[in-house]
């Protein structure tokens, strides 16, 4: 089935997921979550495929939400309703896919690009990728999954410098605290992970699945609850006026002005 953002290709066991909206940074609308979510439902119920890779088309991984979709009744937009009804059964159904899933960080990734990334069982980075949970930066809390994600990648001490400053993460850095697995050179980002994946495809599948189940059980055992509260916590803050003051200095190109309110 070809999907309009989201390209999938199916090779002896592997499986290769594209995002792919380069005009936009590879940006989350509505289309582009639901095209997600079926080939991410797609490839977690197909025995044939024993690995899977994510990654972004162009020269990001992905910028997160595309803030021109930003609207809601009266003008009052529910966060909660998308994070709901697609973007966390995303995150959910690539914690809980009984096979390893990769991500191919190829350039910036940020607020929902950056959870989903550090969703993904292994990741790895170009160089010049780097991470960001943005949500702050507009008014907003961290989402998909992140705030169970990151602290269990890289303790609470840097999870909250993330979460509350929403400054940039150099591949470099990620690499430091344990927030990546590995750093490669641009140029060989794909040949490396390509090599990854077809190693993943030609393994023990059934090892890999009861290994994910076990850390999942340690690592992520209220992650559904987790979900739910950052769906919650967001729908609120699409409420506020630091998130209308955040999305309108985003789009002026300024630094915006919180009131706290």
């Amino acid at each position: 089935m070809a999907h309009e953002t989201v390209k999938l290709e199916v090779a002896e066991g592997a499986a290769r997921i594209t995002l792919d909206r380069p005009e936009t940074l590879n940006a989350w609308n509505e289309q582009f979550g639901r095209d997600l979510l079926e080939v991410v439902e797609q490839v977690a119920g197909d025995e044939a495929v024993r690995a899977v890779m994510v990654t972004g088309a162009g020269r990001a991984f992905s910028s997160g939400a595309d803030l021109r979709e930003q609207r809601g009744d009266g003008g009052a937009p529910d966060l909660s309703r998308r994070l709901r009804e697609l973007y966390h059964p995303i995150i959910f159904g690539i914690r809980e896919m009984p096979k390893p899933v990769v991500a191919a960080v190829n350039g910036p990734a940020a607020g929902i690009g950056c959870s989903l990334a550090l969703t993904c069982d292994l990741v790895v980075a170009a160089e010049s990728a780097f991470f960001v949970l943005a949500f702050v930066n507009i008014g907003l809390v961290p989402d998909g999954g992140s705030t169970a994600v990151v602290p269990a990648r890289i303790g609470a001490a840097r999870a909250f410098e993330m979460a509350l400053l929403g400054e940039r993460v150099s591949s470099t850095t990620a690499l430091e605290w344990g927030l990546v697995n590995r750093v490669l050179p641009d140029a060989d980002l794909e040949q490396g992970t390509s090599l990854l994946l077809a190693h993943l495809a030609g393994g023990p599948t059934r090892a890999y699945a009861n290994a994910k189940r076990l850390l999942n059980r340690t690592l992520y055992p209220g992650l559904g609850d987790q979900l739910e509260a950052e769906a919650e916590a967001q729908r609120e803050q699409g409420l506020t006026s630091d998130f209308i003051e955040g999305v309108m200095a985003f789009a002026e190109k300024r630094p915006p002005r919180f009131s706290g309110t």
